[in-house]
């Protein structure tokens, strides 16, 4: 077979820019396919559930302007999916009309534009519940019921290689994805060009988050992924950096309970048996992979659903007796608020940064920092009950009353003397699988011509 090339300059395009040196050197090493993924469920339920970006709309022009100029000056494919961080169908119209402007403001002759949508209508997952094949959960989850499925706003389909392959045996230039796997962005380029399924998946499973597999660490780097037909390379663009046998293995262990199996749909990737070889100071080539097809095409459904809206209140406290008291404190600040609104219908939550802001219960440090910062997040059905509850939560930190302390002040000092509008409060509903006869049937394609 022919040697396929695959640059990926960004590991969630949009979340922060690509960084152009790398990015040019990829470019000038004549790759076949310029691609990226620009989505992720790791920030969280609330841009799929509100339908909106958490990736400023600046960043991510000027990545697709970067990766469209340098698609067209050297005339091969560019592949994005997960537009906009979400995938959702609002998010693919909206890079498919960044393309359409950035082409018209640099004059770009004519090409072929394909794009395809993921969201899932609710009536689409109510008709398999309870059905000889139900919804089935992902990570524990038990099967999608009518109840839960009822309190979600939105819903994708996490899309395969299908149509991607699609738009690209109809000859598209660019492809604008709706939400899709990670690897299956790039495999699906490797499988156009002839690649073996093994070959493609682990491709893309080591590009998708660009430089993560190469170090020192360094995000947002270009690497360069190939398939020769004798295995899977991988290349830092960045001169500092190396992709080498640790740094690529370790990534192949990214993100995942299980670091040898990939799941797409239609099969799993079987990373067992991989076996990692330098075979130059910046590349590391890999093989031993397996492929196994799926008896029955099952794709990944993510949904969202609104808790209420949100206000945020920020506390500092650095007097050695309320940090040593700072429960007692807090179970104030509670009491107050239960007093006011009574003990349900609204979430208040402390998250206490210097003693177990971040893993919480599972902090294994018991002893305090000499200061501490107290995020209060109140949450309610309506904006009006979220601020005076968040609000209530903040100042009655200040009033607790401690059985040792003389002062009637000062304990407790505020950031702000307001709270602050957040976004309002998602939760995962769905994290599941749904069965399908046709792996395409959840991703309508589409194609335009865009260009002077």
């Amino acid at each position: 077979m022919s040697l396929i090339r695959i640059i990926c300059p960004n590991g969630h395009l949009g979340f922060a820019p690509l960084k152009i040196d790398s990015f040019l050197r990829g470019v000038e090493a004549s790759p076949d396919f310029i691609a990226a993924d620009s989505g992720s469920d790791d920030i969280g339920p609330v841009p799929l559930g509100s339908d909106t970006s958490t990736s400023p709309e600046v960043w991510q022009r000027q990545d697709l302007e970067a990766m469209l100029l340098a698609a067209r000056r050297i005339g091969v494919p560019m592949i994005i999916g997960s537009s906009g961080d979400t995938g959702t169908n609002s998010r693919v119209d909206r890079y498919v009309a960044m393309i359409q402007d950035i082409a018209a403001r640099h004059g770009l002759a004519p090409f072929k534009l394909g794009y395809f949508y993921s969201e899932v209508s609710k009536d689409r997952v109510r008709q398999a519940i309870g059905s000889s094949e139900p919804v089935l959960g992902l990570d524990g989850r038990e099967p999608l019921s009518e109840k839960e499925l009822d309190a979600t706003d939105r819903i994708v389909a996490m899309a395969g290689v299908h149509p991607f392959r699609k738009l690209l045996e109809e000859g598209c230039d660019v492809i604008i994805g709706g939400r899709s796997s990670d690897c299956a962005i790039f495999a699906a380029a490797a499988l156009h060009r002839g690649a073996t399924e093994a070959d493609a998946y682990y491709l893309g499973k080591v590009l998708e988050c660009a430089s993560f597999c190469a170090e020192p660490y360094g995000a947002k780097e270009t690497v360069l992924g190939a398939i020769d037909g004798a295995g899977v390379t991988v290349t830092a663009m960045h001169p500092d950096q190396r992709c080498t046998i640790a740094s690529v293995a370790g990534h192949a262990m990214y993100e995942r309970s299980n670091p040898f199996d990939e799941f797409v749909a239609g099969g799993r990737l079987d990373m067992r048996d991989c076996h990692y070889t330098q075979i130059d100071p910046r590349t590391t080539r890999v093989t031993g992979q397996r492929f196994e097809p799926a008896k029955r095409v099952r794709v990944k459904l993510e949904g969202s659903g609104k808790v209420g809206e949100r206000f945020v209140g920020l506390a500092s406290v650095r007097d050695p007796y309320t940090i040593a008291n700072i429960d007692a404190v807090i179970a104030w600040a509670k009491a107050q608020v239960v007093e006011r609104f009574g003990a349900s219908g609204y979430e208040l939550h402390f998250n206490v940064f210097g003693k177990n802001g971040v893993m919480g219960d599972m902090e294994p440090v018991k002893t305090p920092a000499h200061e501490l910062c107290i995020v209060v997040q109140g949450v309610a059905p309506t904006v009006e009950m979220a601020e005076e509850l968040c609000m209530t939560g903040t100042r009655q930190l200040f009033y607790a009353r401690l059985p040792e302390v003389k002062g009637t002040a000062g304990g407790v000092a505020f950031v702000l003397d307001e709270v602050l509008k957040a976004s309002p409060a998602y939760r995962w509903t769905v994290n599941h699988t749904l069965a399908v006869d046709d792996p395409l049937e959840l991703f309508p394609t589409h194609t335009m011509t865009v260009g002077a």
